[in-house]
């Protein structure tokens, strides 16, 4: 059984609060306190400062927090590859990113789990760091992100190569043209991502290379939402910068138009991540097959 002390610890870190985290945990104020001086006498540490009604981490408290994460995730996993094997089934947990979210990652999810009876997936959609954190922490079995990580403990399987193109409205003046120009975008109304993302990201890199700032250019809307860009950019409020994998679809259906832009080659891969104790390569192997059909069909 788990010991009821960091799921304690762990509620208060995410509430911030002894007071609400007894209430969500049906406890005395007092009792949760004693918990965490109970795991605090155990491990030999101070877990939080707290100052002002504020409560603060300490370096050591940031290490047993992420380590209860672990072991909770760990014995959540556990308790259900029990009743999976009980069952029969497969329940996987699969992070993707925003991007992932809007491209052919979630059809091919849904195929995947339609070609094979007793599978279900549960889909969380988080940036990129999240997802690794998650990941590492044994919160997820999978992850698909941009880009590569550099973790011995995790493995990497190329699932894509992609590249971000200028997204427009067909009836748009440059939609004529088989390549925009960097000053064909400076005059233009720009909708981007936030600057969390990793499309924003991979954008700065490359204006970067070039002398260049986003500063330069006229940035009207930062939208996390990828299906909102693409809805602002059909009704013609302004143009974008995306992931030419995003907008698969409504290239096909003519709903938007996608040019490459001179000078900037901004390529980078789509990983499939997992641990290294994940023991299912059959799963590996089929969704990309599938993924992959899925491409071609829309291309």
């Amino acid at each position: 059984m788990l010991d009821s002390k960091l799921d304690t610890l762990l509620t208060v870190h995410e509430l911030a609060s002894f007071t609400r985290a007894a209430e969500r945990l049906s406890l005395t104020q007092p009792a949760v306190s004693h918990q965490i001086s109970q795991l605090e006498d155990e491990l030999g540490i101070q877990i939080f400062h707290r100052r002002k009604g504020e409560l603060k981490l300490t370096p050591e408290g940031e290490i047993a927090i992420k380590y209860a994460r672990r072991i909770k995730a760990l014995y959540q996993r556990m308790q259900q590859k029990i009743i999976d094997e009980k069952e029969r089934l497969m329940k996987l947990t699969v992070g993707i990113t925003h991007t992932a979210e809007s491209n052919l990652i979630a059809e091919t999810l849904a195929k995947y789990c339609n070609q094979n009876t007793g599978v279900s997936i549960t889909i969380v959609t988080e940036s990129i760091n999240i997802l690794y954190d998650m990941l590492v922490n044994f919160e997820l079995d999978l992850a698909i992100v941009e880009g590569r990580v550099n973790d011995p403990s995790v493995n990497s399987l190329l699932l894509d190569t992609d590249y971000l193109v200028c997204v427009v409205a067909p009836e748009h003046p440059l939609a004529k043209k088989s390549m925009v120009t960097i000053n064909d975008i400076k005059r233009e109304k720009l909708i981007l991502r936030l600057p969390t993302s990793g499309t924003r990201n991979l954008l700065l890199a490359h204006l970067e290379s070039i002398n260049l700032s986003i500063r330069d250019f006229d940035v009207i809307l930062e939208v996390d939402n990828i299906a909102t860009i693409k809805d602002l950019i059909r009704r013609d409020f302004g143009i974008s910068i995306l992931a030419r994998s995003t907008c698969y679809d409504e290239l096909r259906k003519g709903k938007l138009v996608a040019l490459p832009i001179e000078n900037l080659s901004m390529i980078r891969e789509t990983n499939l991540l997992y641990h290294r104790d994940f023991n299912h390569p059959e799963v590996l192997e089929e969704f990309t097959k599938i993924y992959r059909e899925t491409v071609q069909a829309y291309q």
